[in-house]
């Protein structure tokens, strides 16, 4: 009987569970399609009607807008972010990772120090404008490639103490000290023993950076000024500024009067988030064990 009761209430638990993941999925996927129909719905419909899920009243037109004008820019500017993307997510992914595993070891001499110096940059940072002083004229960063790589971007404290917390929980010391034993040196523990062990965590660290990297377009706005260093986000940015731009000038001009601006808005949107939409379901999986594991602590 109790058994009876036992299998009762776990199948209105799921069930009851099964309705709020339902919704707080559609909560998330309704938007995402509200912004594709959108793109493709015409600019007066949308003035006329407002969003909606269903169009009768297609139009290419946001499209034709960004590509007919803009599309030599538009592809040098995803090969800058598409290269930016993946060396940075690769040096983030290294640097992030070893250091992590520097912290987890507890016979480094100044793991403690080391801890409450990469937790102190979670909390404080100097602000945008010594930043910006430090980039543009100690390390004369300005319109280079690396003032897409390194501001912000390259390492994240709260990325490294996830690594840390993760290693806690999936590497025993013992099995480190086995590798001494057999006389690995310290490269050889961490490239032989630990990243193999570390495949989830280091996928999430991964995401996450490439992520960052791919919708950044603040570093851009700040320290690039040349339009041949610009990443697809920042040039999406200022096409949108473009049309706003051309809109406020009224009867002022005939073009304004057929300019898609509200659908070129969310049309930039798509093309900014189809790349990493297209990866996010190979890293998933990877993205959500290391989440996990890495909440754990031992």
């Amino acid at each position: 009987m109790e058994s009876g009761v036992k299998g009762k209430s776990e199948i209105t638990f799921q069930i009851i569970a099964c309705i709020v993941l339902g919704i707080v999925s559609l909560a998330a996927i309704i938007p995402f399609i509200l912004l594709i129909v959108s793109s493709f719905t015409d600019e007066q419909s949308l003035l006329r009607d407002g969003y909606s899920l269903f169009t009768k009243d297609w139009s290419l037109d946001a499209y034709t807008y960004l590509f007919k004008a803009n599309i030599s820019q538009i592809a040098r500017s995803y090969g800058i972010t598409l290269i930016v993307t993946l060396f940075g997510t690769l040096v983030n992914l290294f640097l992030t990772v070893l250091t992590g595993y520097v912290l987890f070891r507890k016979d480094y001499a100044h793991r403690k120090g080391m801890t409450f110096y990469v937790f102190f940059t979670m909390l404080f940072n100097g602000g945008l404008v010594p930043s910006y002083i430090m980039w543009t004229q100690v390390f004369h960063m300005k319109n280079s490639f690396l003032a897409l790589l390194l501001p912000s971007l390259l390492m994240s404290g709260f990325m490294v103490m996830l690594v840390k917390s993760n290693l806690q929980t999936t590497i025993h010391p013992a099995l480190l000290e086995a590798a001494k034993i057999d006389g690995a040196g310290e490269w050889t523990i961490f490239f032989k023993v630990v990243v193999p062990l570390s495949t989830p965590i280091m996928a999430t660290v991964g995401l996450m950076a490439a992520l960052g990297y791919w919708n950044d377009w603040t570093n851009g706005l700040y320290y690039i000024s040349d339009a041949k260093l610009f990443s697809i986000q920042q040039l999406l940015n200022n096409i949108l500024t473009n049309a706003k731009a051309l809109q406020s000038m009224g009867s002022a001009a005939v073009v304004t009067q057929a300019l898609p601006s509200t659908s070129i808005r969310m049309a930039i949107a798509v093309i900014g988030i189809i790349p990493i939409l297209c990866l996010y379901p190979f890293f998933q999986r990877y993205f959500v064990k290391g989440i996990s594991m890495g909440g754990v602590k031992e």
